[in-house]
């Protein structure tokens, strides 16, 4: 009579052969993310060549892989920078921003810190929309071109920086003023009221201020308020004497004055058909509800040379930085 124990051996040591085998049989395959250390030169150079090839997306992995193999080498740290120009000049402005923040957070005493948050206002900036469209990405730009001016005051990003900021305060203006001029529309002055006033206060720089006093002179004539409309428009006329703006709120202010000017349906319903015609003439000029924003200069840093095989990783080579051309 067979021995049952002995047939279970038998198959405990055929499961253990199969095992083995198919382990061996997996080990034998190939496989395309087999890691493979190599120099920190080859790597580097290579991503470098991708990215003047403008294959940013691989060159951005290649930075990547830089890091990864070689992760305490002075050619790790530009890596990460020039894994988010990579990113970046590709149009993936959320990638590149995650790595503008981890470099900034790993490195935020590093000489090249003020070029990554440059480059992360200008992914803000460059997705910026008309002021029709929600402006979220209009006050991240704002905030973070702010903090390059701040920070940074001297450095070769600075002035872009404003040039940039006065771009997007403009943009932001302009924004008020179009939900401005709908509450207008609407004959909801006070409301409308609220929007100019917050122009003429917190934007006081961009190209929408005259016509904020302007408008404002308009709601506070058709809510009546003569001695508030007359303030507005001397203010109007102190700052801007040759604006057209100040010239209508003149006309509108001393038009209004004499009652002989009303028509049979009251002064203010007549002032109302004259408010909403005058929102709907086309043969004049008025300025634009949103200034367009410039399309961005991006003026990289002097970025790192290749990696030279016959030089080692001092601190003097790492001041030697080509440009290259974006």
């Amino acid at each position: 009579m067979e021995n049952p124990f002995a047939r279970l051996r038998n198959r405990h040591w055929h499961a253990m052969v199969f095992a083995a085998l198919t382990g061996l049989a997996a080990c034998t395959g190939t496989d395309d993310n087999t890691y493979i250390e190599r120099p920190v030169e080859q790597l580097y150079n290579e991503a470098m060549n991708l990215l003047e090839q403008e294959e940013r997306q691989a060159a951005a992995k290649a930075f990547d892989e830089v890091e990864r193999q070689h992760p305490y080498s002075v050619w790790a740290t530009k890596a990460q920078l020039m894994a988010a120009y990579a990113y970046y000049d590709d149009n993936k402005y959320d990638d590149a921003v995650i790595a503008l923040d981890r470099f900034i957070q790993l490195h935020p005493g590093h000489r090249d810190v003020s070029y990554a948050y440059y480059m992360k206002g200008l992914c803000y900036y460059e997705q910026i929309t008309d002021v029709a469209r929600d402006q979220k990405m209009t006050e991240l730009a704002t905030e973070a071109l702010r903090e390059v001016a701040t920070r940074f005051p001297n450095s070769q990003y600075a002035r872009d920086a404003r040039l940039k900021l006065d771009l997007t305060n403009d943009h932001l203006a302009g924004k008020e003023m179009e939900i401005g001029r709908f509450y207008m529309k609407r004959f909801q002055y006070l409301a409308a009221i609220s929007r100019f006033r917050m122009i003429v206060a917190g934007y006081q720089t961009t190209t929408h201020v005259p016509e904020a006093l302007h408008r404002l002179v308009e709601a506070y004539t058709a809510l009546g308020l003569s001695d508030e409309a007359r303030k507005t428009a001397a203010v109007l006329g102190h700052n801007f004497p040759g604006s057209p703006w100040y010239q209508d709120s003149y006309q509108l202010v001393e038009g209004i004055t004499t009652p002989s000017n009303a028509k049979p349906e009251g002064w203010l319903g007549a002032f109302r058909g004259w408010l909403f015609n005058r929102f709907n003439r086309n043969d004049r000029p008025s300025p634009e509800t949103g200034k367009p924003l410039e399309p961005p200069v991006v003026e990289p840093p002097q970025e790192y040379e290749k990696h030279n095989k016959k030089h080692t990783e001092d601190t003097e080579h790492m001041d030697a930085r080509p440009t290259l051309d974006p």
